[in-house]
């Protein structure tokens, strides 16, 4: 017998006893087991867009006092610049009609005032003595992510919005592990994803419009990714910490990623007023005359 032919008879006989415990010694450790939650309510997939449906149906409009936080990253070159947190207010009213305006930390004079009404948008910066006006979807991108900000991107985040009637949806159930850092905890964190999607005008193909993310425990969203009309992942959303603020259940924080562009909104939410009368002329802003003004395709 060829020694190569020894050596393949060797191994051979060898492989299964370390399958049989019998060739190496083995040590057990104890790993954490992760908490379930208490509750896990489950739900048909036509009760839960149905859930979300009545949600959106049942909010006309929300004042929001918040304080954000800003980023932007320049990936390319490998920076983000991290913007100093300061007060702001966000209105919005359906069906369209959204205005978003910051204040100066400590002095409190306007940082920015922006308001759109689903088919144009203004934004006004007092310091720069400079105003921008455009549609307001976004069509053509600017250098300036500021430029590139529209209403339309806190319209969709601020709050999940109901179904259309002719889009598709399913929903797939998942689970993840989360760590308390304080605590040392792991937790299962049961979850439903509901894929809202529309058919491709001339194709079997589906086009993404909204993925959004439910703990089942509250059956609350907690994440939202909305896709642009190339099908691209346009927004991202993350809600957290519910809380009663006495009109219903909101999230404490909204953070809002805008993967595109590279730059990140963090709104820590301090009031929530819902379903208030919000009149025409508080979404409006007042210009002065000697404003410059830049008009964006």
């Amino acid at each position: 017998m060829k020694a190569s032919c020894r050596l393949a008879s060797a191994l051979a006989l060898l492989l299964p006893l370390p399958l049989s415990g019998c060739f190496f010694l083995s040590t057990t450790r104890r790993l954490p087991v992760p908490k379930a939650p208490l509750v896990t309510r489950t739900v048909s997939p036509a009760q839960l867009v149905g859930q979300v449906n009545r949600r959106w149906a049942d909010l006309k409009s929300l004042n929001l006092t918040v304080d954000i936080q800003a980023s932007v990253a320049k990936s390319s070159q490998g920076v983000a610049k991290d913007y100093t947190t300061f007060r702001g207010i966000i209105l919005m009213r359906k069906p369209e009609l959204l205005r978003v305006y910051g204040r100066v930390p400590v002095i409190g004079s306007r940082m920015f005032d922006m308001v759109g009404d689903g088919k144009t948008f203004t934004l006004w910066i007092p310091s720069r003595n400079k105003a921008v006006k455009g549609p307001y979807e976004l069509k053509k991108k600017s250098a300036s992510q500021v430029e590139n900000m529209r209403p339309g991107f806190f319209f969709d985040a601020i709050a999940v919005h109901g179904s259309e009637p002719d889009d598709l949806y399913s929903v797939a159930s998942d689970s993840e592990t989360v760590e308390d850092a304080a605590k040392k905890h792991l937790f299962t964190v049961p979850e439903y994803i509901l894929s809202i999607m529309r058919p491709k005008p001339g194709s079997q193909e589906l086009k993404p419009v909204r993925v959004i993310t439910f703990h089942r425990d509250d059956l609350l969203p907690y994440q939202q990714d909305l896709y642009d009309n190339e099908g691209n992942l346009e927004t991202q959303v993350f809600y957290g910490q519910y809380t009663d603020y006495g009109s219903g259940k909101f999230p404490s924080k909204i953070t809002i990623k805008r993967p595109l562009e590279e730059y990140q909104v963090i709104l820590n939410v301090d009031k929530v007023i819902a379903n208030m009368t919000l009149t025409d002329d508080q979404f409006e802003v007042k210009i002065p005359e000697d404003t410059i003004i830049q008009n964006l395709e």
